[in-house]
């Protein structure tokens, strides 16, 4: 088969969540047990970093193989959803695995995949331990897909395991209050592991709490012994100031050109993670560290992130695609000053949308599209939704025609925002 026959087989025999939603998912972790034992467990053959979270799991686990990258560990990264390309999902040392890999791999285990039948994203974890085992790894950063706790990822035995945040996203999955969310969650956290939560929360913190005293684990809230705050932003950069509760950090300042402000909340869940490594062997010097952290995006090849896509007018995507995630999104760009609001958005079906129209800035102009994904909220259903705000919107029959229109509209000194999916955010041409 070539690649292209490939991936049509997996999307046609396999259940895929990126396309169907939880109709795809097969709780338990029988399936990618049964993969791996035939498989010799790859997983077993590289050391692991686990990391969950709500948001901000994607760029904490780019920012953390970046610092393992730039510390001269052969690194690999194993994401979920891809943007672009279905081997944006496993890189080595920032490198998209080759086509040929996929290939092989679903050729030579077609029978055991029939056999077993796994959801799509149960193979590709699956995939994911065997290449970076088969390609003499060192140390992989593995992001937890949905959840945790039932988690195909969740067979790994991490040197540590981060946990992002939690808010509410997939409630249907997980649970209805931030508690059950975060048990989930905690479902990574495995015995005598460190484990570092990113962002303290009233609702959570007991829960992990309890979990790690359950298992013997050492526990560590980032952001109650790291405080950071922006000293200055420029053009395509931010500069961060670091000080301590604790024990003295160097160095006390970092480039981030990763420029979302929710950013900060993620350093400090990779800063402390960091210091926990190296506790436990990980040779990570502050030049590494200095370069992981400035150099993130362009070592693994993050994009999405509040990405701009030009300057005039201001153009910028984000994958925030949940209430809190867009909830920062809409902080942020009130805080930049510009003309007019132009707002290019699209949804997925099982969000809450209600609730997040409610965050939508009443004066800006919204380009309401869908992407070209199962999953997505229908453009009419999303424009009669924004009108019945009393928002004023048009519908367009693509993502790119949509940021056309936007652009053609726009003047100089405007502000351009496209997301509300990474679906939507996928269809650009710039990403």
């Amino acid at each position: 088969m070539t690649y292209a026959q490939t991936l049509q087989y997996l999307y046609e025999r396999l259940p895929v969540f990126h396309r169907i939603g939880a109709a795809a998912l097969k709780p338990g972790l029988q399936n990618i047990t049964a993969l791996c034992g035939a498989l010799g467990n790859p997983q077993q053959r590289f050391k692991s970093i686990h990391v969950a979270g709500t948001n901000g799991k994607g760029s904490s686990s780019h920012l953390l193989a970046a610092v393992l990258q730039s510390a001269g560990y052969k690194t690999g990264l194993h994401t979920s959803p891809h943007l672009k390309h279905y081997a944006e999902r496993f890189k080595i040392n920032g490198v998209l695995c080759p086509e040929s890999e996929i290939t092989a791999f679903v050729a030579q285990h077609r029978a055991l995949i029939e056999h077993i039948e796994p959801s799509f994203f149960e193979i590709s974890v699956a995939f994911a331990f065997d290449y970076f085992a088969r390609s003499g790894v060192e140390v992989a950063v593995i992001e937890v897909g949905l959840g945790g706790r039932l988690d195909s990822t969740n067979i790994i035995m991490p040197d540590l395991c981060l946990i992002t945040n939690i808010s509410f996203d997939h409630m249907e999955l997980l649970g209805d209050t931030l508690a059950k969310i975060a048990f989930e969650k905690s479902g990574i956290i495995k015995a005598a592991v460190p484990v570092v939560i990113s962002e303290t929360q009233p609702e959570t913190a007991p829960v992990f709490q309890n979990r790690a005293d359950e298992l013997g684990s050492k526990i560590y809230f980032a952001d109650q012994i790291y405080r950071l705050k922006t000293k200055s932003l420029q053009a395509g950069r931010r500069e961060v100031v670091l000080s301590s509760t604790g024990e003295a950090i160097h160095p006390t300042s970092y480039i981030l050109h990763l420029l979302g402000i929710y950013q900060l909340k993620n350093l400090t869940g990779v800063l402390q993670s960091v210091s926990v490594l190296r506790t436990i062997g990980y040779a990570i010097s502050e030049e590494a560290l200095q370069t992981g952290i400035s150099e993130s995006a362009e070592l693994t090849q993050l994009k999405g992130r509040w990405q701009v896509l030009s300057e005039h007018p201001l153009t910028i995507a984000d994958v925030a695609h949940n209430y809190a995630g867009l909830q920062e999104t809409f902080e942020q760009i009130r805080s930049y000053d510009f003309k007019e609001l132009h707002v290019v958005l699209g949804f997925v079906k099982d969000k809450d949308i209600a609730s997040i129209l409610k965050l939508l800035p009443p004066q800006a102009h919204y380009y309401c599209c869908a992407a070209a994904n199962p999953r997505s909220l229908g453009v009419d259903t999303l424009l009669y939704l924004i009108n019945k705000e009393g928002l004023i919107g048009s519908h367009y029959s693509s993502v790119k025609e949509a940021l056309a229109a936007a652009r053609q509209k726009a003047g100089a000194n405007d502000f351009i925002y496209v997301g509300g999916s990474t679906f939507v955010v996928s269809e650009l041409d710039e990403v």
